[in-house]
């Protein structure tokens, strides 16, 4: 089967990358094309989709069936250079005259359903976010006008497939069972996107807000994921990674007004927020052994000392050329003093920060950590305590 190829291209690190679709584009698309069955018994190969920003893109559609007053077609997603796993799905729509007049928008099989509050729909709705549902009903809405049909519609999205395409998705964290999400806010997918992966950092963390939990802990990625569930057994769930986006992460938990935020990393992601690096990918700067080196000279390393970690391999490896002649945990105090005294002056206001490498388990944290990082536990422990008890939500 065909799929969708969007014309545009974006650069990214001097390659020309091709665009994608959204599963929100895709759905427009293919309800558009069943609309047009259903209503004007016209097959098309492709439809113009409208996109938000005003633009446009053509879509081929496969898969036209017409039966019992139903219409069914089908999208096949195309991520363009992207990494996303619903490439390659196939997103159908099922168009079907209703009694109820305008235009309703459901979910049917593989596409999720949203069980915590936070999220753009509402909870015991379908995960079809807003401005897919309004590219859905644009798209009907213009075939109905072009066949002068004043009618009610019902149009129902589904993924086969989907359910199996979740588990590798952010859902499972985010209360959306059962199925894929319909998403997209400009219609387009470019490839390596950065405001995709904050948007997933703002969201998991005002869902956090919504439930009503005052604690906040984050950590870049698997080390200290890793380093959590085996020294504290916290569950993978309770902790939100943060990728390279500590900066954008810690805004949004002080937006949202948590009581206590938390942060958890290895020594050689943290050290960056030392020298007030707050996105740590290394395109935007290293600086990693300078700060380090920087730190441990006011410690009073000698010249051949500070060369010596200058030359290191890794940031373990520093750290232990400096543990020769200087004490680490005086170093590593220094160094969250100045974590410490960089947030501050971000937020206005302290986070609670743990540093660890794997070699040497937990460095040094902030004093108020421990007592925080315990009314983190305890709040875990309550809320998913009540959420077990609570009845099942019909869906």
């Amino acid at each position: 089967m065909e799929k969708t190829r969007s014309t545009r291209t974006v650069e990214r690190d001097g390659k020309v990358l091709n665009c994608g679709i959204t599963t929100g584009t895709c759905a427009a698309a293919a309800a558009k094309a069943a609309t047009t069955l259903l209503l004007l018994g016209i097959r098309l190969a492709s439809v113009k989709v409208a996109l938000p920003d005003g633009g446009g893109v053509d879509v081929p559609v496969v898969d036209l069936q017409l039966c019992d007053g139903e219409a069914m077609c089908a999208v096949i997603k195309d991520a363009g250079d992207d990494p996303d796993v619903t490439n390659g799905a196939c997103i159908e729509a099922h168009v079907s005259a209703s009694d109820a007049p305008g235009i309703a928008i459901e979910g049917g099989r593989g596409v999720g359903r949203v069980t915590l509050p936070g999220l753009d729909q509402p909870v015991g709705s379908a995960a079809i976010n807003s401005t897919p549902r309004r590219m859905i009903a644009q798209a009907v809405g213009d075939v109905l006008a072009r066949a002068g049909c004043d009618i009610g519609l019902r149009i129902v999205i589904s993924v086969p497939g989907g359910e199996a395409l979740a588990a590798r998705t952010f859902n499972p964290r985010l209360g959306i069972v059962g199925g894929i999400s319909i998403l997209g806010t400009t219609g387009i997918v470019e490839p390596m996107s950065e405001r995709a992966l904050i948007d997933t950092i703002r969201l998991e963390t005002r869902m956090r807000r919504t439930t009503g939990r005052q604690t906040i802990l984050f950590t870049p990625g698997n080390y200290g994921r890793d380093y959590l569930m085996k020294s504290a057994a916290i569950p993978d769930r309770a902790v939100i990674r943060c990728a390279n986006f500590i900066g954008e992460a810690l805004d949004e938990a002080n937006k949202q007004g948590f009581d206590d935020i938390l942060l958890v990393g290895h020594l050689g992601k943290l050290v960056k927020l030392a020298g007030n690096m707050f996105n740590t990918h290394s395109r935007y700067g290293d600086m990693r052994m300078e700060t380090l080196t920087a730190y441990a000279a006011m410690q009073c390393i000698s010249a051949e000392t500070a060369r010596r970690m200058m030359s290191a391999a890794t940031v373990d490896a520093a750290l232990d050329v400096a543990a020769e002649t200087v004490d680490v945990r005086s170093l590593m105090g220094a160094l969250l003093e100045g974590i410490d005294r960089n947030i501050a002056a971000r937020l206005g206001r302290p986070v609670q920060v743990m540093l660890f490498t794997n070699a040497r388990g937990t460095l040094a944290s902030t004093e108020g950590f421990k007592a925080a990082f315990e009314r983190f536990l305890k709040e875990e422990e309550t809320w998913y305590t009540l959420s077990a008890q609570a009845p099942a939500r019909s869906t």
